[in-house]
């Protein structure tokens, strides 16, 4: 069980870690393992496991698959929802329970307390009115990221004081959702949650200060992203800013919004606002100057290896400015480790090694996106000496692929780009039903440099949206 304050004897351990999340638990677990003496700090007693079982990944998948199931059988959508929010909140509850066992193993402690440096390698923990000084012979700073809230006229300093003002994480734990929600945002994550609500009945609206979703893609995906989400009812608006929020003091009423979008303004009465602005890195308390640690652009500055300014301290996940998302957090424990355990040094595995990334928008079908698009290959194909070729089909065109069809979803596109030269995939675009397992794959090839001829000449299981590589890569 996590340990108070109070009860904690050693005052120096191994490994301090700060922060319950992905990369943070894995490490302690295996620290410990290794005979280390490790503190795992985690300030708050609901959030063990960190962001990704409890307010981020696995909770939102979990309600977005539940809408999905209600929008294909026209379910009512209040009841289905209660029955959504219970399964979420049961599988949250057995996660966090995993977790900790996984940690509490001889030699690890978790200690729920807030955690500030006041020197080097030296930290003061606060549970209450209790604190205990530790030191470490190496800490790891692995505490996340929190929602970015802008200053909106007409709100509160903090906007959610106001009730009716969220994040995805009063959203995703409401009895009820919202009957009319704007969405404050078009990242991932907004397009995520309206994907939810619109499929759970709300009315959604999307305010994206940008022409397009998406941006940085091909214009062909960009347009069927949101044909996409247009096609269930969410209501896109473009190059549109939110001026003011008129807020009447009975939490109950609704919300009037004023809007600009070319030099027009226009209102917009809701039931909720979403605030989907992006995440910082949740660094703030943390006393880092007070233990060497230097910050750039709202980010612990790290090397390749994640090595922070000060000695023997190390930042990993949300908190080193690198993409914010759970897997490249557990990629940051294997590069830690390589250090810690396994004595590699700087022949470990590091951030210059660790190849392509791919990302998945869940929204429904899932867009899943790894390299370079097609537009960014073309770009520097002269440069690089490439001879591009994109292979592009619509799903509903892939004759291959009966796996949309079966399953009632042929929308969208797969598309991968690979320079005919040297067989290299230089990136993929997927708009598919299961095409979050698909990029995997193809993420894969691309980092041992598999040629293209393969996945192509590929035997895939049948019916399956893997099957699409045979007939689309055919097209190069």
């Amino acid at each position: 069980m996590p340990q108070e304050i109070a009860n904690i004897e050693a005052t120096h351990f191994d490994a301090v870690i700060v922060g319950f999340g992905k990369a943070g638990k894995t490490l302690a677990g295996l620290l410990a393992r290794d005979g280390r003496r490790v503190a795992l700090v985690e300030q708050r007693d609901d959030m063990f496991g960190g962001t990704c079982i409890n307010i981020g990944c696995v909770p939102t998948k979990t309600l977005l698959h539940d809408a999905d199931l209600r929008h294909q059988t026209g379910s009512d959508p209040e009841a289905a929802y209660a029955a959504a929010i219970i399964r979420k909140r049961t599988l949250r509850e057995k996660m966090q329970a995993a977790n900790l066992r996984l940690v509490e193993t001889p030699g690890a402690v978790v200690i729920v307390a807030r955690a500030e440096f006041t020197g080097e390698r030296t930290l003061r923990l606060v549970a209450g009115d209790d604190e205990l000084t530790v030191t470490a012979d190496d800490v790891v700073i692995g505490t996340g990221a929190t929602p970015r809230i802008p200053r909106i006229a007409g709100l509160p300093e903090n906007p959610l004081d106001d009730p009716r003002v969220l994040t995805s994480t009063e959203l995703i734990d409401a009895d009820r959702l919202p009957r009319r929600l704007a969405v404050l945002g078009a990242g991932f994550i907004a397009l995520e949650l309206a994907n939810l609500v619109r499929e759970f009945g709300g009315a959604v609206t999307v305010l994206n200060r940008g022409a397009t979703l998406a941006r940085g893609d091909d214009p062909e995906s960009q347009e069927a992203i949101e044909g996409v989400l247009t096609g269930i009812g969410i209501d896109l608006r473009h190059d549109t800013t939110l001026a003011r929020v008129d807020a009447p003091a009975d939490p109950s009423a609704p919300l009037t919004l004023t809007l600009e979008s070319g030099g027009a303004a226009s209102e917009l009465e809701v039931d909720a606002l979403l605030i989907s602005a992006g995440r910082v890195p949740a660094i703030a308390d943390l006393g880092l100057e007070r233990a060497g640690v230097a910050v750039d652009a709202g980010a612990i500055r790290v090397d390749d290896f994640l090595r922070t300014t000060a000695d023997r301290v190390w930042a990993v996940g949300d908190v080193n400015g690198g993409p914010q998302h759970t897997y490249v957090s557990f990629d940051d424990h294997r590069i830690v480790a390589d250090q810690l355990l396994r004595g590699l040094g700087e022949a470990g595995r590091s951030l210059a090694t660790r190849g392509p990334v791919p990302s998945t928008t869940f929204i429904t079908p899932p867009y899943s996106r790894v390299g370079l698009t097609a537009a960014e290959a073309r770009a520097q194909a002269e440069a690089r000496g490439w001879d591009v070729a994109v292979a592009r089909k619509d799903v509903a065109d892939i004759a291959a692929m009966p796996r949309p069809k079966a399953v009632g979803d042929p929308r969208g596109f797969f598309q991968v780009v690979v320079d005919r030269a040297s067989g290299r995939i230089l990136g993929a675009s997927l708009l598919c039903v299961e095409s979050q397992e698909v990029i995997n794959l193809v993420a894969q090839a691309m980092r041992f440099e598999i040629p293209f001829t393969e996945l192509r000449d590929g035997i895939y299981t049948h019916p399956s949206t893997t099957e699409a590589l045979n007939e689309v890569l055919g097209l190069v």
